[in-house]
């Protein structure tokens, strides 16, 4: 799958609702495996559907150590599907993002800490779940590519923008590059 690059107009568009009849279907399942694979390709640990021109609200959340992410803590990849927000934190923090359609770039972006999750898994099961910490973050950041935001809609100075390779050598203390 081809991963959408910040300009295009499928990271402005408000992503639909999978609707019932379609959990269950081998379309659906092999997307989502599509969808985690382009994932774990890219060195991503979360990745939604319209950043792979699809329009569907489902993303995952994938946390593991990586050289994008070296702090990251390692989890099983969770499919999101039609996730709603039920709850978030009052306590906002501020972190570092990079996102798969905007390479090359970093953002110092403010999220709420913890947030309470409702969705459904691939066989349509309504779930809840709770993410704190950088899980929160993974899950926000996705959210936001299902409402039609990137993390540069969150920027409100320049200052909070670095060029990947600066962020990994000045912020992260790794050395090369890293994609």
């Amino acid at each position: 799958m081809h991963i959408a690059q910040i300009g295009e107009a499928v990271l402005k568009q408000q992503a639909h609702d999978v609707p019932a009849e379609a959990f269950g279907t081998t379309e659906l399942k092999g997307f989502t495996e599509g969808l985690l694979q382009t994932m774990l390709d890219a060195n991503g640990v979360g990745i939604a559907a319209p950043q792979v021109f699809d329009g569907r609200a489902m993303m995952y959340v994938a946390s593991r150590p990586s050289p994008r992410y070296p702090d990251a803590p390692q989890m099983e990849p969770l499919l999101l599907i039609n996730p709603r927000i039920i709850s978030q934190s009052d306590k906002w923090v501020w972190a570092w993002e990079g996102c798969l359609s905007v390479p090359a770039l970093r953002g110092f972006i403010q999220r709420p800490d913890q947030v309470d999750v409702s969705y459904q898994d691939i066989d349509g099961k309504h779930c809840q779940i709770h993410f704190e910490g950088f899980l929160a973050r993974i899950f926000l950041h996705e959210h936001d590519h299902l409402i039609g935001k990137t993390w540069l809609d969150h920027v409100t100075s320049t200052e909070q923008i670095m060029a990947e390779s600066v962020w990994l050598q000045q912020v992260a203390g790794v050395s090369g590059t890293a994609h």
